[in-house]
């Protein structure tokens, strides 16, 4: 039996970039397809949101000159762009996938609903959810806490290119000491940078599971949902 029966799936977009460091990497996009079909086909129900720092991050373009608004509804944009090529990857792969958006734009993805959204997932559809929360000065994180308590998922799930939550970022600090398992609180309390305090705050005061993995490796979207301790664990 899947460990988690429906989850909300979060997706860094500087990932899609691979080892280009800019933009879409197709081989990277095919292999994220392939694992996210590998866990419908268990019959997980999953929703997706993906960032956009891949293209466009709103916070960076407000350091050099534009609008913070302005920025980020541009970061949104970013995300629409990501989303539409993940829902490609999946068409190719053949698993069904629904692009939604936080605000309207039609005929490029269907206005975000909860209850179309849920109907969705409950056809076997992937549904990606765009646009973070529609408005500016929230992370695409924090849409990605709204969107799990918001389609009752039983975990959110943060695909990262590290293993887990450490003491320290580990790809600077060799000494960092990995947590299977972590508290809210704690994260505060050590100040760590898994998401920002809003979308954190939204999770504990919701109930909602965070588990962080590396999902760069091919086949550990998989091994999460088989129950396997491959990352960490946030909880109460």
């Amino acid at each position: 039996m899947p460990r988690f029966n429906r989850i909300l799936l979060k997706l860094s977009g500087e990932s899609l970039q691979g080892s280009q460091g800019y933009g879409i990497d197709t081989a990277r996009l095919s292999q994220y397809a392939v694992q996210i079909k590998s866990i419908v086909d268990c019959g997980v129900e999953v929703a997706i949101v993906i960032g956009g720092g891949n293209i466009f991050r709103g916070l960076s373009g407000a350091t050099r000159g534009f609008d913070r608004v302005k920025g980020d509804q541009m970061g949104m944009l970013a995300t629409v762009i990501n989303s539409l090529a993940l829902a490609s990857a999946l068409a190719a792969q053949g698993q069904r996938a629904r692009v939604m958006t936080a605000i309207g734009m039609e005929p490029i993805g269907e206005l975000y609903i909860k209850d179309r959204a849920i109907e969705a997932l409950n056809r076997g559809e992937v549904v990606i959810c765009s646009c973070g929360t529609g408005s500016p000065y929230f992370t695409t994180d924090t849409g990605s806490s709204l969107r799990a308590i918001e389609l009752e998922a039983d975990a959110m799930l943060k695909g990262t290119r590290v293993d887990g939550i450490y003491t320290a970022d580990p790809e600077k600090d060799p000494e960092a000491v990995k947590f299977d398992v972590i508290t809210y609180d704690e994260i505060y309390n050590r100040n760590l940078r898994v998401m920002d305090l809003t979308a954190t705050t939204m999770c504990k005061e919701n109930g909602m599971p965070i588990y962080v993995f590396n999902m760069d490796v091919p086949g550990n979207l998989k091994k999460v949902i088989d129950g396997e301790n491959i990352g960490t664990l946030v909880t109460t």
